[in-house]
């Protein structure tokens, strides 16, 4: 049914980031008029191909429907190219799963308050949880000094206290989170960027 005239799109590739998906491809060059594109998914449940918001769109992007948010589902997507009764061949992704490629972005800190011997930091996890995950936050912190001996402590509470510290001393943190999930699968996200404070004097 379709007409090979035009070259398939290139660089299709599945973007995630806090489990927010798109579907990312290179334009297609023609020389009469205006490539447009079509994305069909499938899931691992059932082999057969659907339509989603995206249907003869000419931008190059296309963000996966709330219909595919579940992050356990594994999601094959295809995108082509067409122009009037012209269509490319279909080209697919790798099948994807939110909960395993998806990347993590660093959690915000939301507040540090300094004592004279801890640090007490409240933080925001970088995504809404689900039922069955469980957050873990990877704290490494350090003397800014020039020696940089780090040291990492783990909590599950997104208000945490560091301690044993020294007064009047400089000391710099970066949190990241781990999830973990029922089927004992692990992400590990970003860090954020290192934060210094002060301690203060008892």
């Amino acid at each position: 049914e379709s007409f090979p005239h035009l070259p398939a799109p290139e660089d299709v590739m599945i973007y995630s980031y806090n489990f927010h998906s798109l579907l990312r491809w290179s334009p297609v060059r023609a020389d009469r008029g205006l490539v447009s594109y079509t994305v069909n998914f499938k899931t691992g449940a059932f082999n057969h191909w659907d339509e989603m918001n995206c249907t003869r769109i000419t931008q190059t992007v296309c963000s996966l429907p709330w219909s595919l948010k579940e992050r356990r589902w594994t999601v094959v997507l295809r995108v082509r190219a067409e122009l009037g009764n012209m269509t490319s061949d279909w080209v697919e992704t790798d099948p994807f799963v939110a909960e395993r490629n998806t990347t993590i972005g660093p959690p915000k800190v939301n507040s540090v308050i300094v004592s004279s011997d801890s640090l007490l930091i409240s933080v925001t996890s970088p995504f809404g949880s689900e039922a069955g995950d469980f957050l873990q936050y990877h704290v490494s912190y350090w003397e800014n000094t020039t020696s940089t001996t780090k040291k990492e402590t783990k909590m599950s509470n997104t208000l945490f206290k560091i301690r044993n510290l020294k007064e009047l001393t400089l000391y710099c943190f970066r949190v990241r989170v781990e999830l973990m999930t029922y089927s004992d699968f692990q992400l590990l996200g970003l860090q954020s960027v290192p934060e210094c404070y002060r301690t203060t004097i008892s």
